[in-house]
């Protein structure tokens, strides 16, 4: 897969992970364990990449006698997540153009 694509994909993948509620990073791996694998230092990578484009937050807070970081979508992330939505429409347009005759594109 092309690594500006991926890349792409696995910010919006970080950014629906802490959707719902803010997270830390052993959890916002092991949520998207079962979707894909992603390393402690790719998944840092991409937070302090979504932190700096203002697409979530940081707070630290007092975890079992431990510091532990804790991330929140901003309103920035969340209309990333929107945008996706739309663009992903056109890429799988893009996918069905591509694959149109074959027997594996379904």
């Amino acid at each position: 897969m092309d690594a500006q694509l991926k890349r792409g994909l696995l910010d919006i993948c970080v950014l629906a992970a802490i959707k719902s509620e803010d997270s830390y990073g052993y959890k916002i791996i092991k949520d998207m364990k079962p979707y894909i694998e992603l390393s402690e230092s790719t998944l840092y990578t991409i937070l302090k990449r979504l932190e700096s484009a203002n697409m979530l937050t940081v707070r630290t807070a007092e975890h079992d006698g431990r510091l532990r970081k804790y991330y929140h979508i901003t309103k920035t992330g969340l209309r990333r997540i929107e945008d996706f939505k739309k663009e992903w429409s056109e890429i799988f347009s893009i996918y069905r153009f591509v694959t149109k005759g074959d027997d594996t594109h379904e």
